[in-house]
Parts: structure tokens; C-alpha cells; sequence
């Protein structure tokens, strides 16, 4: 490691933390050279998750992206910002748990839909109708009943 200040590499490191989800490690460190101090951190570097659209493009996954759709279909629902965080952190762990470097679009719609089933039926209504591209009310009809016949069961 390079001190930023004289450009030295020898340097000792002072005291190393976690972060507090663990997934950054901070090293404060000490040029050897000049003695000023410096902080480094070191964190996974990890792979994007791409993303295969339905026309053969490919998009890395975006959380932003998710988390709109998630909070349109959650919009006037009882459902805390918290909860989508966790919801969308739990989605991606489910894609880096994959091993798949490209995920269709089809298969993160569907793993999206699963897990707002769980959580909230309206939303799950409202993300489906969007996802799903309901033509008409006979469509959402469609949707709805199935769900009631699951409920039923």
C-alpha cells in the first residue's frame, strides 16, 4: 500500500476493525517513511450479477431499480422501509447464492413475485400486474382468483 503523502510502500498497520455488518474491514496504517497515518479499506470485491432482458440485453443488477418496482407495489401498504431493505438484501443473496454470473429477467421477476407473495398479497397483485403485462381486467381476474384458490388451500 502506497502512503498517499510521500509515496513510500513500507507502512505497518496500526489497528484493523469490522464494520458492523462485517463485510468491510478498516485498517489504519503508518508510513515507515514519513510516520504520518493513513486509513485503508478492504472490502469482497464481488462479481456483478448481470441481468438477460427478454430482448438478449444484458444490465447489471440494480438494487435501485428493484427497490423502485418494490416500493410502487408496497405504495399505501403497511409495509416499512426496513422490511423492503431486508426484502431486496435477501433477494440478492438468494442471486449471488445462484453461482450464475447471467440471471434472466424471467427468473428474478418470478423470485421477486415469491417473495412479495409472502409478505404482502396486494403488492403481490400490483408487482404481477406490471410484470406480468395484464392486458385487460380478465387478466388480473385470472391472477386474483388463483391466488384465492392458493389461500384456500
Amino acid at each position: 500500500m502506497k502512503c498517499p503523502y510521500c509515496g513510500e510502500t513500507d507502512n505497518k498497520v496500526i489497528d484493523s476493525r469490522l464494520s458492523k455488518d462485517a463485510s468491510v474491514i478498516r485498517r489504519r496504517r503508518e508510513c515507515l517513511g514519513c510516520t504520518r497515518r493513513f486509513t485503508t479499506y478492504e472490502h469482497i470485491e464481488e462479481i456483478p450479477i448481470m441481468i438477460i432482458k427478454k430482448d438478449g440485453r444484458r444490465e447489471v443488477f440494480n438494487r435501485k431499480k428493484v427497490r423502485s418496482g418494490i416500493k410502487k407495489a408496497c405504495e399505501k401498504r403497511n409495509i416499512s422501509m426496513n422490511l423492503i431493505e431486508e426484502f431486496i438484501d435477501e433477494l440478492e443473496r438468494d442471486l449471488r447464492e445462484i453461482g450464475e454470473k447471467e440471471i434472466p429477467a424471467s427468473a428474478l421477476g418470478e423470485k421477486i413475485m415469491a417473495k412479495l407473495h409472502e409478505l404482502d398479497d396486494v403488492a403481490y397483485v400490483r408487482f404481477a400486474s406490471v410484470y406480468r403485462e395484464f392486458k385487460d381486467v380478465n387478466d388480473f381476474f385470472a391472477e386474483l382468483k388463483t391466488l384465492l384458490s392458493n389461500q384456500q388451500k
